[in-house]
Formats: C-alpha cells, structure tokens, sequence
C-alpha cells in the first residue's frame, strides 16, 4: 500500500535492514516456522533477507508492483516472489508450514481486509501451523512518518479475538503500547511436515 518518500527512504535504506535484522534474528531463534513458509508483504525485503538465511524453503506475497520486481532482482534465485493480495492469496489450501509478516498490516487499509488476510492464512496453513509477525503500534514520530501514507493500526486489544474468528486457536499476543505488538496463532489440526512450537 502507498508509502510516503521519507518512509520508502527509511524502509529501503541499509541502517533499517541491519536494525531489522539484530531484532528478528532472535525472535526466528525461538520459532520452528517448518519447511515451508510464507511471508506477507515484505516490501523492500529487509525481513526477507533474514528469513532466507534460516528457513528450507521462502515464498514472499507482495501487492506492490515495483516491489515485487525488486524483490524478484534481489532474491528471485532463492525465493519464490509471488505478485498478488494477502486478501486473495493464489494458492491451494494447507500449503505452507506458517505464514509471517512483520510491520506490514497497518499498511492494510481496512480492517475487513486486515480480517481477510487473516482468514487466508488459515486457510493456506497446514493443520498445526503457525500464524505469527508483528506490527507497529500507534504514537506521536509513528504518526509523522505515515503522513501521505496509508496507516491503520492494529488494535492489540481486539486482534485475539479477530484471529479466533479467522479460525486461528493457540492465539498469543503482546503488545508494548506505542512500540509494537508481537502475535502467534496456530491453526487447528493434527500437525504434519516439520514440527512447529506447541
């Protein structure tokens, strides 16, 4: 969804993929996310770049036609960049072995389309599998950077119960009031494939 100069800047910009990378490469440590993963939305594929170097096999979900490509320039040989919506994801059900997206739903212009990204990954996940990311939480500097931008915070207070109507149980969340909420989701069933957290 539309981002602003300064942000494209912020996002695209080697000191943001470094500080991505020193947050989220602790948090992979401590998720199983199986064999075959799913991210959503990784825009100029700072995350993406992390996931690459600790998950068997990456398929990336991006709606933005420029990012795609450059998506597919930078890790084309090493995962699958799929162009299309999370709303509407172009693949066969119980697939992947978890779905991810970090700081990407606020970019999601409205809540039923948040709440339809939420029902395709239960539906593309295999029974056992994880729902899990993060996003942004409201304040003042979150504000000014998404002047121009398209910016609709997830509710932290309401997202359990939007995950379980999604068809999600096992549903965690955490949230650090104007920094970022952290959530985890697994979708009912027997687990097969590689194992994932209980």
């Amino acid at each position: 969804m539309p981002m602003n100069l300064i942000h494209r800047k912020i996002c695209s910009s080697p000191k943001w993929a470094d500080t991505v990378e020193e947050r989220l490469t602790p948090w992979l440590a401590r998720h199983d996310l199986g064999d075959d993963v799913l991210e959503l939305g990784p825009g100029f594929g700072a995350t993406t770049k992390v996931l690459l170097d600790v998950v068997p096999k990456l398929t990336v979900l991006e709606i933005d036609p420029a990012s795609t490509e450059l998506l597919r320039a930078k890790f084309g040989t090493r995962a699958d960049v799929v162009a299309g919506s999370g709303a509407e994801m172009p693949f066969e059900a119980g697939r992947f072995s978890a779905v991810v997206c970090f700081t990407m739903l606020h970019h999601v212009p409205t809540v039923p389309l948040q709440d339809a990204i939420f029902a395709e990954a239960a539906r593309v996940l295999r029974p056992g599998g994880r729902f899990c990311g993060t996003d942004s939480q409201l304040s003042f500097r979150f504000r000014l950077l998404h002047i121009g931008d398209t910016m609709n915070v997830v509710d932290a207070s309401t997202l359990p119960e939007r995950l379980v109507k999604a068809g999600f149980e096992q549903v965690e969340v955490k949230a650090r009031p104007k920094e970022i909420v952290t959530f985890s989701a697994t979708k009912p069933g027997q687990r097969r494939g590689s194992p994932l957290p209980g």
